[in-house]
Protein backbone atom coordinates (compact mmCIF):
# COMPACT_ATOMS: atom_id res chain seq x y z
CA UNK A 1 0.00 0.00 0.00
CA UNK A 2 1.69 3.48 -1.13
CA UNK A 3 0.39 6.78 -0.18
CA UNK A 4 -0.13 9.02 -3.14
CA UNK A 5 -1.05 12.26 -1.65
CA UNK A 6 -1.88 14.19 1.72
CA UNK A 7 -3.56 16.98 2.64
CA UNK A 8 -4.48 18.09 6.23
CA UNK A 9 -6.86 20.75 7.26
CA UNK A 10 -7.31 22.95 10.24
CA UNK A 11 -10.36 25.41 10.56
CA UNK A 12 -9.94 28.72 10.87
CA UNK A 13 -12.17 31.58 13.09
CA UNK A 14 -14.13 32.59 9.96
CA UNK A 15 -17.26 29.81 9.90
CA UNK A 16 -16.74 28.58 6.75
CA UNK A 17 -12.86 28.79 6.30
CA UNK A 18 -9.46 26.42 6.78
CA UNK A 19 -6.11 26.36 5.77
CA UNK A 20 -5.09 23.40 4.27
CA UNK A 21 -1.18 22.14 3.30
CA UNK A 22 -0.32 19.49 1.19
CA UNK A 23 3.25 19.18 1.75
CA UNK A 24 5.26 22.37 1.70
CA UNK A 25 2.04 23.91 -0.03
CA UNK A 26 -0.42 26.31 1.66
CA UNK A 27 -3.44 27.44 0.64
CA UNK A 28 -7.50 28.35 1.97
CA UNK A 29 -10.72 26.86 1.57
CA UNK A 30 -14.07 28.82 1.94
CA UNK A 31 -17.36 29.67 0.81
CA UNK A 32 -18.81 32.23 -1.35
CA UNK A 33 -20.00 34.93 0.41
CA UNK A 34 -23.59 33.97 -0.69
CA UNK A 35 -23.31 30.92 1.01
CA UNK A 36 -22.44 32.49 4.08
CA UNK A 37 -18.68 32.47 3.61
CA UNK A 38 -15.88 35.34 2.98
CA UNK A 39 -14.43 33.71 -0.01
CA UNK A 40 -11.28 33.53 0.97
CA UNK A 41 -10.27 30.52 -1.08
CA UNK A 42 -11.66 27.61 -3.59
CA UNK A 43 -14.81 25.97 -2.35
CA UNK A 44 -14.52 22.20 -1.54
CA UNK A 45 -15.89 21.32 -5.04
CA UNK A 46 -13.62 24.00 -6.89
CA UNK A 47 -10.67 22.08 -5.44
CA UNK A 48 -12.45 18.68 -6.56
CA UNK A 49 -12.54 20.18 -10.72
CA UNK A 50 -8.87 21.52 -9.83
CA UNK A 51 -7.52 17.78 -8.84
CA UNK A 52 -9.55 16.90 -12.41
CA UNK A 53 -7.96 19.53 -14.93
CA UNK A 54 -4.54 19.64 -13.18
CA UNK A 55 -4.54 15.36 -14.06
CA UNK A 56 -5.76 15.91 -17.30
CA UNK A 57 -3.76 18.73 -17.84
CA UNK A 58 -0.35 16.66 -16.51
CA UNK A 59 -1.55 13.51 -18.55
CA UNK A 60 -2.24 15.15 -22.04
CA UNK A 61 1.67 16.76 -21.79
CA UNK A 62 3.30 13.66 -20.47
CA UNK A 63 1.50 11.81 -23.33
CA UNK A 64 2.53 14.16 -26.22
CA UNK A 65 6.01 14.23 -24.59
CA UNK A 66 6.33 10.51 -24.77
CA UNK A 67 4.90 10.52 -28.38
CA UNK A 68 6.67 13.54 -29.59
CA UNK A 69 4.27 15.75 -30.25
CA UNK A 70 3.38 19.14 -29.56
CA UNK A 71 -0.16 20.44 -28.99
CA UNK A 72 0.88 23.99 -28.01
CA UNK A 73 -0.97 25.66 -25.31
CA UNK A 74 -4.22 24.39 -24.51
CA UNK A 75 -6.86 24.95 -22.13
CA UNK A 76 -9.27 23.33 -20.17
CA UNK A 77 -12.89 24.16 -18.68
CA UNK A 78 -14.28 21.88 -15.97
CA UNK A 79 -17.97 22.36 -14.46
CA UNK A 80 -19.88 20.50 -11.89
CA UNK A 81 -23.64 20.29 -12.49
CA UNK A 82 -26.00 19.45 -10.68
CA UNK A 83 -30.29 18.63 -11.47
CA UNK A 84 -33.37 18.94 -9.36
CA UNK A 85 -33.10 15.09 -9.16
CA UNK A 86 -30.02 14.98 -7.77
CA UNK A 87 -28.00 13.30 -11.00
CA UNK A 88 -24.35 15.23 -10.75
CA UNK A 89 -22.01 15.24 -13.53
CA UNK A 90 -19.07 16.76 -14.64
CA UNK A 91 -18.16 18.54 -18.20
CA UNK A 92 -14.53 19.02 -19.30
CA UNK A 93 -14.12 21.23 -22.44
CA UNK A 94 -10.35 20.69 -23.80
CA UNK A 95 -9.31 24.10 -26.30
CA UNK A 96 -6.28 24.22 -28.46
CA UNK A 97 -4.33 27.33 -30.17
CA UNK A 98 -3.77 24.82 -33.00
CA UNK A 99 -5.47 23.28 -35.00
CA UNK A 100 -6.21 19.50 -34.77
CA UNK A 101 -7.23 16.50 -37.12
CA UNK A 102 -9.53 13.91 -36.25
CA UNK A 103 -7.37 10.87 -35.18
CA UNK A 104 -5.62 13.40 -32.97
CA UNK A 105 -8.84 14.81 -31.08
CA UNK A 106 -10.14 11.40 -30.56
CA UNK A 107 -7.08 10.20 -28.73
CA UNK A 108 -6.82 13.18 -27.03
CA UNK A 109 -10.55 12.28 -26.13
CA UNK A 110 -9.55 8.54 -25.00
CA UNK A 111 -6.38 9.90 -22.65
CA UNK A 112 -8.74 12.07 -20.93
CA UNK A 113 -10.99 9.00 -19.82
CA UNK A 114 -7.50 7.37 -18.82
CA UNK A 115 -6.17 10.02 -16.67
CA UNK A 116 -5.46 8.89 -13.06
CA UNK A 117 -8.33 11.40 -11.18
CA UNK A 118 -10.57 10.41 -14.03
CA UNK A 119 -10.34 6.81 -13.25
CA UNK A 120 -10.71 7.40 -9.66
CA UNK A 121 -13.91 9.66 -9.99
CA UNK A 122 -15.60 6.90 -12.84
CA UNK A 123 -14.96 4.17 -10.08
CA UNK A 124 -15.76 5.40 -6.90
CA UNK A 125 -13.31 5.66 -3.97
CA UNK A 126 -13.92 4.07 -0.46
CA UNK A 127 -13.45 6.20 2.50
CA UNK A 128 -12.62 5.13 5.61
CA UNK A 129 -12.74 7.81 8.31
CA UNK A 130 -12.05 7.84 11.68
CA UNK A 131 -11.90 9.74 14.93
CA UNK A 132 -8.58 10.18 17.40
CA UNK A 133 -8.51 11.57 20.51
Amino acid sequence: MAIIATTHISSLAEPWAGQLSSGRHQYLTDKPEQFGGKDQGPAPYDYLLAALAACTMITLRMYAQHKGWDYGHFSIELNFHTDQTGEEWISRTLRFDRDLDEISKAKILEICQKTPVTKTLLRGTRIDTQILA
